[in-house]
């Protein structure tokens, strides 16, 4: 009988799901509005119905019968995905850890609970006493409940754009509302992960580099991070205890976590989804040589994840294009260093638009190098 795999979503990020379920020998059945998106031609079968339509989506998976159900890189669609594969019989995490894991409020509510360090946090709704607020020590972050990306979010190093913060923060938000939360200094990383009967696995740690201060806006990422040997292994034990307090039990999970200048390790926040920018989908391989993307179709469908390298590891760096001077140091290394351009999305350079999240930004390329040196180089990060 013929494979199937329900795959939510269809943009660019989500169509090297798409395409490795295909190479798998799966027939694929796609959900997303339709609206152009790169999976509408890649997917065998394509249905144009928002992702968020999870019950409508569940009457034609009932008729498709899918051996497995999965997205990447989504927070949005993680919530429909896990409703799909309960209903259906199929491999997933507990309701309780979709509704804590794509929620920043509950996230740190269920950190505490669990014991692992957590900064001082509150929510903020339209009843809130921002009097009561203001006693939290500075500088506080500020960001949708709700939301990936970096949309929404402010670093405040005084209260005078207190409201302004906040405003922008729950616009942003689905439910509209905003959590603030005590800073944490350090430099930031992120640790890709992969579970399957409550056993996780780790697979890369990412360095992440940011615009930082006060929209903290991703320029790039690079794997291995550079962190050493005994670090990586006090970061695999704080990250494990924190998926376990999220009941992470299948798939992958994208940790975001920092680490100061006494190594302290402190958890910013954990989806129980691949990282999103090609973490997972293109920076994991390249740096490891596994197949995250297999992981997740193996995961999904019930299947132990198999480690087998396909691949000689390299240093993976993604750099995203924020001004024309990106954009041109991109051309001049497609032209003096192309057998280390892996891969490079289309460029919409157009300096009149404002970059004001991940969304925004006007394109990136992926660079596979010998050495960590290099890949900073030709990255400028």
């Amino acid at each position: 009988m013929v494979k199937k795999i329900v795959i939510i979503g269809a943009n660019e990020f989500q169509n090297p799901l798409i395409l490795k379920a295909k190479e798998m020998g799966y027939e694929t059945h796609v959900f997303a509005w339709k609206e152009g998106a790169v999976g509408e031609k890649t997917a065998d079968y394509f249905y144009p119905v928002s992702i968020v339509k999870k019950e409508k989506i569940l009457e034609k998976c009932k008729e498709i019968k899918p051996n497995a159900v999965a997205s990447i890189g989504s927070d949005l669609a993680g919530i429909t995905v896990n409703y799909l594969a309960r209903n259906l019989g199929l491999p997933c995490n507990s309701e309780r850890n979709i509704r804590i894991s794509t929620n920043k409020y509950e996230m740190r509510k269920a950190f505490m609970e669990a014991g692992i360090p957590t900064p001082e946090f509150h929510v903020i709704d339209s009843g809130t006493d921002l009097e009561q607020i203001k006693k939290m020590k500075l500088p506080v972050i500020v960001k949708p409940t709700d939301r990936s990306g970096s949309r929404g979010i402010m670093k405040l190093e005084s209260w005078d754009l207190l409201t302004e913060a906040i405003e922008a923060a729950r616009e942003d938000s689905f439910e509209k509302k905003a959590i603030i939360e005590e800073y944490l200094e350090g430099e930031e990383y992120s640790c890709e992960c992969i579970s399957f009967e409550g056993k996780h696995h780790y697979l890369a740690i990412t360095k992440k580099y940011t615009t930082g201060h006060p929209h903290f806006i991703e320029i790039g990422h690079m794997e291995p991070s550079g962190l050493d040997e005994v670090m990586e292994e006090k970061v695999k034990a704080q990250i494990y205890r924190a998926l376990d307090a999220l009941e992470v039990s299948y798939g992958a999970s994208h940790s975001e976590f920092k680490v100061d200048k006494e190594g302290n390790v402190s958890i910013i926040e954990i989806g129980s989804r691949m990282g999103g920018d090609c973490i997972g989908s293109d920076l994991v391989q390249i740096s490891t040589g596994y197949d995250f993307v297999k992981m997740v179709i193996q995961t999904a469908s019930g299947e132990p994840p198999r480690f087998i390298r396909e691949n000689s590891p390299k240093i993976a760096a993604i750099r995203f294009l924020f001004s024309q001077e990106d954009y041109e140091n991109y051309k001049k290394i497609c032209k003096e260093f192309s057998e280390l351009v892996y891969d490079a999305s289309e460029m919409d350079v157009n300096l009149e638009r404002k970059i004001v999240d991940s969304s925004s930004r006007y394109g990136f390329y992926i660079l596979a190098c010998t050495t960590m040196e290099e890949a900073v180089r030709l990255t400028r990060l």
